[in-house]
């Protein structure tokens, strides 16, 4: 009988050992596929951002952003990851809480005993590139290519990083001190990358032809808008995974959020279906323009994001109007009375709708619990979290595009503008031979 005990006994250690492994691989895999449903996102930003542009400028302008991606990834790994583990308390880095995060660390490479380290590093360096993709949108046909590249490397590596680490981060300062929840990262990607380039766009200056002598704004208009309503339905669609990499495994039958909160992808499927829909019709009704039903459904997303995780999904319907709203009026409001040359309405839909979702969830879900020692969620507190994610957005941005201006680095030559970056830069052809009589410029 002993012996019968003591083989069942290795036989239930053996099952659970196995269990725990099957979850393991399970969870490893599902970030695996948010990642590579993220890189759709990159793929929806190159069509939009391409379409967006004039014919004499495409190529340039998905060059550009293909190359942001490129140049995040290295520098993400070099020092992005270390940001994150590192500043989560404020602007002084905790050495010993960053030591896993330095590229010699055994946790940076394949280690055999780690199964999460390189899918989260992968999960937010594709975050990173989403910020600079963003960024890249808003100041196409006029941005030298090198001055673009160091602004999105600081973006993407360095700021929203860490931004990251207050603001998503489980002892980050905003949620430990203020009781900060942001599910969706409405405030550190969405509102950094926002607000980041219009501290850009205030120095570079707006397109040659975008504005007349008395203030009035032209419509300079897409090339190939089918193609840009299509990228940014392909983002729409990349945004699953990323909401997807947003919420944790924390070894029981609870996902959480990244704040420790209890949640479900059934929640999130509600709630991001409704605010999607939601920030579609309100864009229409104020637009009719297809480009921005589209941007619209991005708008509404970014209102209710912050709560995807927790709100009832009527609540989210509303909150996407409200976001997709505050979208229109603000790209209204930026182009003809700051006079400011957005040309994909970045800082709008980005910007102030990752705002008002920020601020929507101190209204609407005020008093919710967190874990642990941190205060409950509460509009102060979120409002301190907006202000923190402008300012890391904007000051950078501003300040930096400053300095690259005064070095006389930051614009194109005026003869390289008017002829097209095409011309100018591009040793091939957009478009096959016979078809540039029929497009646009």
């Amino acid at each position: 009988m002993e012996e019968q005990i003591a083989e069942l006994t290795a036989k239930i250690a053996e099952l659970e050992a196995s269990s725990g492994w099957a979850t393991t691989i399970a969870v490893e895999s599902f970030y695996w596929w948010c990642t590579g449903l993220m890189v759709i996102i990159h793929a929806g930003f190159l069509a939009y951002e391409m379409g967006a542009s004039r014919k004499k400028n495409v190529l340039a302008s998905g060059i550009k952003n293909i190359l942001a991606f490129a140049f995040i990834i290295p520098t993400f790994f070099f020092i992005g990851w270390w940001i994150y583990l590192a500043f989560p308390g404020g602007l002084v880095p905790d050495f010993e809480a960053g030591a896993g995060g330095v590229p010699w660390s055994a946790a940076m490479g394949p280690n055999l005993a780690d199964n999460a380290t390189g899918i989260f590093w992968a999960a937010f360096a594709l975050f990173a590139a989403t910020t600079a993709s963003i960024f890249s949108g808003a100041v196409i046909e006029r941005i030298r290519l090198s001055a673009f590249l160091i602004l999105a490397i600081t973006l993407g590596s360095v700021v929203w990083i860490l931004a990251a680490s207050w603001a998503w981060h489980g002892d980050g300062w905003l949620l430990t001190q203020f009781g900060w929840h942001d599910f969706g990262a409405a405030g550190c990607v969405h509102m950094v990358a926002g607000f980041f380039a219009l501290g850009v766009l205030i120095n570079l200056g707006p397109r040659i032809g975008k504005y007349n002598a008395d203030g009035s704004a032209n419509d300079l208009s897409p090339h190939n808008l089918p193609l840009a309503v299509l990228g940014l339905m392909l983002i729409i669609v990349g945004f699953f995974g990323f909401l997807g990499g947003c919420i944790i495994y924390n070894g029981t039958d609870q996902w959480t959020t990244i704040f420790g909160n209890p949640a479900t992808l059934s929640a999130i499927a509600f709630n991001t279906l409704m605010c999607f829909a939601g920030g579609i019709i309100a864009a229409w009704v104020l637009t009719r323009d297809p480009f921005w039903m589209m941007s619209g459904a991005l708008a509404g997303i970014f209102g209710a994001a912050p709560g995807l995780d927790l709100y009832y999904p009527p609540l989210a319907f509303l909150l996407g109007i409200g976001g997709a709203t505050a979208a229109v009026f603000g790209a209204r409001f930026i182009e003809k009375v700051l006079r400011v040359d957005d040309a994909v309405g970045a800082v709008a839909v980005h910007g102030i709708a990752g705002l008002f979702g920020v601020v929507a969830f101190g209204l609407f879900a005020s008093g919710y619990p967190n874990i642990g020692d941190a205060p409950d969620t509460s509009l102060i507190g979120q409002l301190v979290g907006a202000a923190a994610m402008f300012a890391v957005g904007f000051l950078p941005g501003y300040l930096l595009s400053l300095l690259l201006k005064v070095l006389g680095v930051l614009r194109i030559p005026e003869s390289a503008e008017v002829i097209g970056m095409d011309i100018a830069k591009v040793p091939v052809s957009a478009y096959p031979e016979g078809t540039e009589a029929a497009m646009p410029a």
